[in-house]
């Protein structure tokens, strides 16, 4: 197998790796910003409200699976950095099935409560209709995302971030096709625009599923379907911290969005609109940070103590100048951006938009460096100081979302700054620990003290 990032020139190795990941995520959030900006033109307010609000709950699902993920690909990654096997294919298939029974529990708890989960995200009443319209369908797509996420984490844990990216660029230019032929051509309203995103997801997912199936033989039929139950205690172990760091990170961002919803429709429609340009802002410098951690992985497993030191070097520096252009390109085109969403006869919304997105963009290192610190604590086996640093992150925020917002002179700007608070007091503590552990922090050890029997 190819794509062995422990080896070769450590910037020009992690950046050709990094950048099909940053361009394939950036083209995963045309999904739902495809269905904001068509919605958003062609629909009004309501259903932008509707779609955005619909958004933060499908990325809070989504963050359980990624996470998931994201786990076991880290612990891929260090089996293929030892060039073990054996022990990368039993982690393959433990893998596979913890996921997708998690992924089927998940599909039927969400339907089941759909009504209790849009009561919890306090809609207005002339958002509730189109919110539930939009989320029955688009819950049918959670299956597509675990193949993609799935394989993807796979691919990218043996070197090739490629193959993702151009499953994502066919279906994302698919789903912009659908929606416009559902939305505009068919009338189907907001339920057309959930419609083209669940087939675009699954010609992603049954595409990268069937293609790694094909090209890597040996990790399926160099011996019989087996899982270990040590390899699901090490999978799960492993991965669950990483997916409760996701979870925590999105379930904040859920539970602000409820309280973003109780100021009304004009604030919700604002809030879905900036956070698609936030996104799309910082996204970049957040798969940077999945990338570097995949380097960081497979140099562990090889006992590459050298290439991560430099390799951490490099990456601060190159996360703090990207972070630096995407600041200024945020301040000079705030509104030109909220108008590509929002028609210019809505002020307001606007005005809310741009405001939003001038405090969190002048923070952008902050969370830059916050996702280079939750990748590499993830890479060297100790995820659990990812999820203390998320806890810290989203705790200040939803606290401070809470507590600022209801002083009337603050009002919803209090959210808007409760933001790059919590992304400066994690990176002081991220910061803090590696100080104190940074001599020992990259010697080898196996995943949670895994032993082979």
């Amino acid at each position: 197998m190819r794509g062995e990032l422990t080896r070769g020139p450590v910037m020009r190795t992690m950046l050709r790796f990094a950048v099909p990941m940053i361009l394939g995520n950036l083209l995963q959030q045309c999904y739902n910003v495809a269905d904001t900006l068509i919605v958003g033109r062609f629909l009004g307010a309501n259903a932008l409200a509707a779609v955005g609000s619909s958004f933060t709950l499908m990325t809070f699902l989504t963050s359980i699976l990624l996470g998931l993920s994201m786990g076991s690909g880290t612990v891929f990654s260090i089996r293929f950095g030892q060039k073990d096997e054996e022990r990368l294919r039993e982690g393959i298939n433990a893998s596979f099935v913890l996921i997708g029974a998690v992924t089927l529990v998940l599909n039927l708890l969400v339907l089941a409560g759909i009504d209790l989960i849009i009561r919890f995200l306090r809609v207005p009443a002339e958002v509730t209709g189109l919110m539930r319209e939009y989320l029955i369908v688009i819950f049918a797509g959670l299956a597509a995302i675990f193949l993609y996420n799935y394989f993807a984490s796979l691919l990218r844990a043996l070197g090739n971030s490629m193959v993702p990216l151009l499953f994502l660029a066919l279906s994302a230019v698919l789903n912009i096709l659908l929606d416009l032929w559902f939305v505009l051509g068919l009338e189907r309203g907001v339920a057309g625009a959930a419609e083209a995103t669940v087939i675009a997801q699954y010609v992603s997912g049954l595409g990268i599923a069937a293609y790694t199936l094909i090209r890597f033989p040996s990790l399926w039929r160099g011996g019989r379907f087996r899982v270990r139950l040590s390899s699901i205690r090490e999978i799960a172990g492993f991965s669950a911290l990483t997916c409760v760091q996701q979870s925590v990170m999105n379930l904040g961002i859920l539970m602000v969005q409820g309280l973003v919803n109780s100021f009304g429709a004009s604030v919700m429609a604002a809030f879905a609109a900036a956070v698609k340009i936030d996104s799309f802002a910082y996204m970049p410098v957040q798969d940077f940070g999945n990338a570097f951690s995949t380097f960081i992985a497979q140099n562990y497993g090889a006992g590459e103590e050298k290439r991560i030191r430099d390799g951490l070097r490099g990456a601060v520096i190159a996360a703090i100048l990207f972070c630096l252009g995407i600041t200024a390109g945020i301040w000079l085109l705030a509104r030109p951006l909220m108008l590509l969403f929002v028609d210019a006869s809505e002020s307001a919304i606007i005005a809310e938009g741009v405001r939003y997105l001038h405090i969190e963009g002048s923070f952008y290192c902050g969370i830059g460096c916050l996702f280079l610190l939750y990748g590499l604590y993830r890479a060297v086996g100790r995820p659990g100081m990812s999820v203390v640093l998320t806890v810290i992150s989203l705790g200040t925020r939803v606290a401070l979302a809470y507590l600022l917002s209801a002083v009337p002179f603050i009002g919803v700007v209090g959210i808007w700054w409760s933001v790059p608070i919590g992304w400066i007091l994690a990176d002081l503590t991220g910061l803090g620990y590696y100080l104190l552990r940074r001599d020992r922090l990259f010697r080898f050890r196996e995943p949670l003290g895994e032993r082979r029997e």
